[in-house]
């Protein structure tokens, strides 16, 4: 996938795709001053979360209702008033309370439209006695094997599973895959939730959010628009190369996958990752020559942060050819000082456009920028920029010019 990144030097390292699998790419974008950047390279490397990954770097650009809310449900279970009016506000209204907490469940009632439902004895009922789900504590590796979904379980599963929760997560959903039934994992953070829901990547169906801090629902939300974030498809546009010129030394850092990158914010070039076979050198599909430490890259949220604050356990964006998004866990950054080259593009929508956009990317056989895909055509994913001419074709990203702590704002700002 891709990440947002706007850097002075930019080199581009990727996964080796599977078969089945998708090329992606980073999005990086240079700074104004990327001419005069620092003398190191800056070497990314992602931790892998996939078979294949890309990083889109590049200036900063900025729901339950989106995709990811309405394929996982979140049952909130707690007495603190500002922790339902949270959960309210931010679409999740199904409320767990105790037998002997229905005075409390009648007063929010009275002042939020909620769905409360009550635990009795090893069932979970609503307000009329009829059962919603079954409730089940998962000790033991016993406990757990018996979990199955021809036991004559509810349509709803609630399970708690104690001290461990990966491995017993995984084996729910391997268990459940297929079934009609959803199962709910009592979670107590937001981090234990997001385990549920990423477990074998298809996750649980839901989480029983067991909180009396609002933080935790305010960040529950947050990694819900994260990821109905990266289920759009990122919109690309074609642009023409007008210049390549060599730019002499400076710093990269290097990754892996793919990149969007580019020497301005308003407009993000996708580079490819090392997982293209070459003739120089084994591929190395971890790996991303990013770009200068004063680039942006794209990170969740809608936001950028620069190459240079990127560390071992941040959070990426990933872009593939076709504009397909998803996050990526950088997993190193390498600070390299290699020869760079500059490349200038423009729009090809608008012969009067006479907007340039730019990256500076190290120059060699390995570092290539993403083209457009033909359907008519053999498909080619990428031009080497040591083979880049004037006319190409490339893909870039177009997005606000004007960055403020990595968000993008309103104000005139110009980039040359």
């Amino acid at each position: 996938m891709a990440v947002l990144h706007s850097a002075c030097v930019a080199g581009i390292r990727c996964f080796t795709p599977t078969a089945d699998t998708w090329n992606t790419c980073r999005l990086i974008s240079s700074h104004k001053h990327s001419m005069e950047a620092s003398n190191g390279i800056k070497e990314i490397q992602l931790a892998q979360k996939s078979s294949s990954a890309s990083i889109g770097l590049g200036s900063s650009t900025s729901s339950s209702s989106g995709t990811y809310g309405k394929s996982k449900r979140v049952w909130v279970w707690t007495e603190s008033k500002q922790v339902m009016t949270a959960s309210v506000e931010r679409g999740w209204n199904t409320f767990i309370f105790s037998s002997r907490s229905r005075e409390l469940a009648d007063e929010w009632s009275s002042i939020a439209l909620i769905h409360p439902l009550f635990i009795q004895e090893g069932a979970i009922v609503d307000g009329e006695n009829r059962s919603v789900a079954t409730i089940l504590e998962v000790s033991n590796p016993q406990e757990l094997e018996q979990l199955q979904p021809d036991k004559g379980l509810g349509e709803n599963v609630v399970v708690d599973l104690l001290d461990w929760q990966v491995i017993p997560a995984e084996n729910i959903v391997a268990a459940f895959q297929g079934s009609e039934k959803t199962v709910f994992a009592i979670s107590k953070t937001p981090l234990e939730a997001q385990v549920f829901f990423e477990a074998l990547e298809q996750g649980l169906g839901g989480v029983v959010l067991k909180v009396e801090d609002i933080k935790a629902i305010l960040d529950l939300k947050d990694y819900f628009d994260r990821q109905d974030e990266v289920s759009n498809i990122l919109s690309l546009t074609k642009a023409t190369v007008t210049s390549v010129q060599v730019a002499g030394m400076g710093d990269r850092p290097e990754f892996l996958t793919i990149f969007k990158v580019g020497s301005f914010a308003r407009g993000l070039f996708l580079i490819h990752s090392e997982c293209l076979e070459s003739n120089y050198i084994a591929s190395r599909p971890f790996r991303v020559n990013a770009g200068p430490v004063h680039a942006y890259v794209a990170v969740p949220g809608g936001k950028t942060c620069y190459l240079s604050e990127l560390k071992s356990g941040k959070e990426v964006i990933l872009v593939d050819q076709k504009g397909h998004q998803r996050t990526a866990i950088v997993g190193r950054v390498k600070i390299e000082t290699r020869p760079l080259i500059l490349v200038e593009a423009k729009l090809q929508r608008d012969s009067d456009n006479q907007t340039l956009y730019s990256i500076l990317v190290q120059n060699a056989e390995t570092v290539a920028l993403v083209c457009p895909s033909k359907e008519i055509e053999v498909q080619k994913t990428a031009i080497p920029v040591t083979s880049l001419k004037v006319g190409d074709e490339i893909l870039v990203r177009l997005q606000g010019g004007a960055r403020h702590t990595g968000i993008e704002i309103q104000e005139f700002i110009v980039e040359k």
